[in-house]
C-alpha cells in the first residue's frame, strides 16, 4: 500500500527489492527477472545512484519504442539485524530536482544581476570620484609646473616663457628690460627670525611686487630670495631703471613680520634686449651680473655693461682644468722682492702663481683666479702655493733671514679648516711660522669680520704674521685694524702708481703710513716703479717697497741674482730696471 500511494502521488515511479543474488522478490511494476550490475555492488553494501531514463535499458534492447522520463536510479543494501539481506532498488523522479535546480539557478541570476548592478554602480561612483581627483591634481600639478609654491608666483620656467614672448618682440627702439630683483641682507631675517618669519617676508613682497607692475609686465620668483622681472616695450634703459627704482621703493617700504617692523632693501640689475642679448639665458646671466655689481658697490638699480663681467666661458674651462694642473704639476711659482727701505736690503718674497698651460702657455693669475676663487679649487691651490713656496725658500734662503708672504683668499680666511692647513703645511716643510706673511685683501674682513677675527687671531698666536694688502682699496673700518692681530698695511698701487701726479693720492699714501706706524704696524708700497715714487716714499718713511723698479718677478733661479741687484741699487742709487 505504501509503494502504490508514493508511485500514484509520483514520489516513487519504481520499487524493487532484491536478493542478495540479484533476483527480483518484489517489483511495483510486476517485473520478476534481470540482474543489474549495480544491485551487485549494492549486495556487496555500497549504495549506487545515478541520473538516467526509465526503462532505458529496455529501449537499448529495443523492447520498447521510447524511453520513459528522467529519474535517479538508487541502489542501496538493505540491512536487517546488522546483516545485509537484500537490495533496494528505487526510481526517483527527476523532475522536482531539476524543478529545484532552475529555481536555484533564477535565483542565483537574479542575485548575480544585482550584485553585478550594485558593483557597477559602485564602480562608477568610484570612477567619477576618481576622475574629480585626478582632474583636481592634473590642475594643481600644471598650476605648480609653472608658480612658485610658496608665493604663487610664475616660477623660473613660466619667467622663461614670458621673457621669451616679450623678447622675441622687442626692437632697438622699444626693447624689453629682464631684470634680477635679489634681497639684501635676506640671510639675517632667517637666521634671526626663523625660516618661517623668513617665508612671510618672501608672500608679503611678492604680492607687493605684483601690484606695482604695469599691464603686461611679469615678475617671478626665481629662487630663493630673488626675484625676476620683464618689462616688455620700454623706452630704453631709462624707462626701465625708473620702474626698476619704482619697484625697489616698493621693496623698501616698512613692513610687520610678526609684530616686528622691518625694512628691507634689494639690488637690482636689469639687461635689454636685444642690445645686451636676444635670448633668456644671457639676458638673465647678464642681470645677475649687474645685480651683482649693484649689491657690491651699493648703487640699488644697476644696467649691465660688458665691463662688468669678470668672467667668460674661457676662464670657466680653466678653472675646470685647473684641478688637474695642480695634480700635475703644470703650476709654478714666481718671486717678487720686497726691500726694506732702512735696512737697503730685500727682507721678505711674494709669491705669485702662474701656469704653465699644455696650449695657452704661461698664464698669469688673473686668467684663472678670479674664477677659481668661486670654487672649493682654491683651498688645493692655497696649500699647494703654500707648500711650494716654504720649500723654495729653504732652498733659497737657509740661513732664516727672508720672510715669504703668500697671499690668501677671502673664502679661505673665513673656512674653520684653515688654520689647520696653514699649521700642516708649516710642519711639513719644517718652516718657522715667523718667516711666513699671509696677505688677505680687505674684502675678507668685510664678507665676514667675525670669522675673519677669530682665523687671523689663531695665525698669530701661533706665529705667522698678517699682512692687509691692497690697503685704501676696500671698506676696512678702522676699528678692524685696531681689533685685528695686523703686522703690515700694504698700500693699494692704484694710490702709489699715481702719486707723483695727483697730490691727493699723494696724500692718501702718507696717511696711510701715518696710521699704520700709530698703529705700531710695517707699511709696505706696491707698484713702485720709478725713482720719483721710491724718493716720495722714502721721504714718507714707507718701511718696505715692492715693484718692478727693483725687480719684476721671476723663478726661483733666477731670484738670488735678482735679490742683489735690488740690494745694490738701493746701495748706490735707483735706476730702472731692464724688462
Amino acid at each position: 500500500r505504501s509503494v502504490r500511494q508514493s508511485v500514484a502521488e509520483h514520489r516513487v515511479l519504481r520499487l524493487r527489492i532484491r536478493d542478495l543474488d540479484g533476483r527480483i522478490v518484489y517489483a511495483d511494476d510486476g517485473t520478476t527477472s534481470g540482474v543489474d550490475d549495480n544491485s551487485t555492488k549494492a549486495a556487496r553494501g555500497a549504495v549506487v545512484t545515478e541520473i538516467t531514463r526509465l526503462d532505458a535499458d529496455a529501449f537499448a534492447e529495443r523492447k520498447v519504442a521510447r524511453p520513459g522520463p528522467r529519474v535517479v536510479e538508487v541502489y542501496e543494501p538493505l540491512v536487517s539485524a546488522g546483516h545485509r539481506v537484500g537490495v533496494l532498488e528505487l526510481y526517483l523522479p527527476y523532475a522536482p530536482i531539476a524543478a529545484d535546480i532552475a529555481q536555484g539557478q533564477r535565483m542565483l541570476a537574479i542575485v548575480l544581476g544585482c550584485g553585478l548592478l550594485a558593483l557597477w554602480l559602485c564602480l562608477i561612483g568610484i570612477s567619477a570620484s576618481t576622475s574629480r581627483r585626478l582632474r583636481r591634481q592634473v590642475a594643481i600639478n600644471a598650476f605648480l609646473a609653472e608658480h612658485d609654491p610658496l608665493t604663487n608666483m610664475p616660477n623660473r620656467s613660466q619667467f622663461a616663457h614670458r621673457a621669451a614672448a616679450a623678447i622675441a618682440d622687442a626692437t632697438a627702439d622699444r626693447p624689453t628690460a629682464v631684470a634680477v630683483i635679489d634681497l639684501d641682507r635676506f640671510k639675517i631675517v632667517n637666521d634671526t627670525l626663523g625660516h618661517r618669519n623668513g617665508d612671510q617676508l618672501l608672500v608679503t613682497l611678492a604680492e607687493r611686487l605684483g601690484s606695482r607692475l604695469r599691464d603686461g609686465d611679469t615678475v617671478a620668483r626665481l629662487g630663493g630670495d630673488e626675484f625676476g622681472v620683464v618689462l616688455p616695450f620700454v623706452h630704453g634703459p631709462g624707462e626701465a631703471v625708473e620702474v626698476l627704482t619704482r619697484l625697489r621703493q616698493v621693496v623698501a617700504e616698512p613692513l610687520d613680520i610678526d609684530g616686528l617692523p622691518l625694512a628691507v632693501e634689494a639690488s637690482i640689475g636689469f639687461a635689454l634686449a636685444p642690445d645686451d642679448g636676444t635670448d633668456v639665458d644671457t639676458l638673465l646671466q647678464r642681470a645677475d651680473v649687474a645685480m651683482y655689481v649693484a649689491k657690491r658697490d651699493h648703487l640699488g638699480t644697476v644696467h649691465y655693461r660688458a665691463d662688468h663681467d669678470q668672467y667668460d666661458a674661457g676662464a670657466l674651462r680653466l678653472v675646470a682644468e685647473l684641478g688637474a694642473a695642480i695634480e700635475c704639476n703644470e703650476l709654478l711659482l714666481h718671486y717678487q722682492p720686497k726691500a726694506d727701505l732702512h735696512s737697503e736690503s730685500v727682507t721678505a718674497l711674494e709669491a705669485l702663481v702662474r701656469w704653465n698651460h699644455p696650449e695657452r702657455g704661461l698664464l698669469y693669475p688673473d686668467a684663472f683666479l678670479p674664477a677659481a676663487e668661486q670654487t672649493e679649487l682654491v683651498e688645493p691651490l692655497t696649500r699647494w702655493v703654500m707648500r711650494q713656496a716654504f720649500r723654495d725658500l729653504h732652498e733659497l734662503d737657509p740661513q732664516g733671514t727672508l720672510a715669504m708672504a703668500v697671499n690668501v683668499s677671502a673664502r679661505s680666511v673665513t673656512r674653520p679648516e684653515f688654520v689647520e692647513d696653514v699649521l700642516r703645511v708649516l710642519e711639513e716643510t719644517g718652516t718657522a711660522p715667523e718667516r711666513v706673511i699671509l696677505e688677505i685683501t680687505e674684502t675678507a674682513l668685510v664678507a665676514d669680520p667675525a670669522r675673519a677675527a677669530q682665523t687671523l687671531s689663531l695665525l698669530h698666536d701661533a706665529g705667522v704674521r698678517i699682512s692687509i694688502d691692497d690697503f685704501g682699496a676696500g671698506q676696512t673700518s678702522l676699528g678692524y685694524l685696531a681689533a685685528l692681530p695686523i703686522t703690515e698695511l700694504k698700500i693699494d698701487k692704484t694710490f702709489v702708481l699715481s702719486m707723483v701726479d695727483d697730490e691727493r693720492n699723494a696724500a692718501i699714501v702718507r696717511s696711510v703710513i701715518e696710521l699704520g706706524h700709530s698703529l705700531g704696524f710695517t707699511v709696505t708700497a706696491e707698484g713702485v716703479e720709478t725713482t720719483q715714487i721710491l724718493d716720495r716714499l722714502s721721504d714718507a718713511c714707507c718701511d718696505t717697497v715692492q715693484g718692478y723698479l727693483l725687480a719684476r718677478p721671476t723663478t726661483a733661479v733666477r731670484l738670488p741674482a735678482a735679490i742683489s741687484d735690488v740690494a745694490r741699487m738701493l746701495r748706490h742709487g735707483a735706476r730702472p730696471l731692464p724688462d
